[in-house]
């Protein structure tokens, strides 16, 4: 497992009531894991939204987390 940045924007902000922070996951599944252990509020954000890793949006589980991860809740077009 690695340390990863963990950056937070809108409603994953809301949730986690920060805007980021240090947390170790190898992928996306752990690292979401960890945020629904750590933030119960945080699971209708991780429902619906996705994770932007090394530039690439995923919702893949098993893909595997660089040094920085932003968590995105869904947003709509308009």
């Amino acid at each position: 497992m690695a340390d990863v940045l963990v950056r937070y924007f809108a409603a994953a902000v809301d949730a986690a009531g920060r805007e980021e922070e240090r947390l170790t996951a190898s992928t996306v599944g752990e690292l979401r894991d960890t945020l629904l252990a750590s933030y119960p509020a945080m699971a209708a954000v991780l429902e619906r939204g996705s994770f932007l890793v090394d530039g690439v949006v995923t919702r893949d589980p098993a893909r595997t987390l660089g040094a920085r991860v932003d968590v995105l809740p869904p947003f709509s077009g308009g």
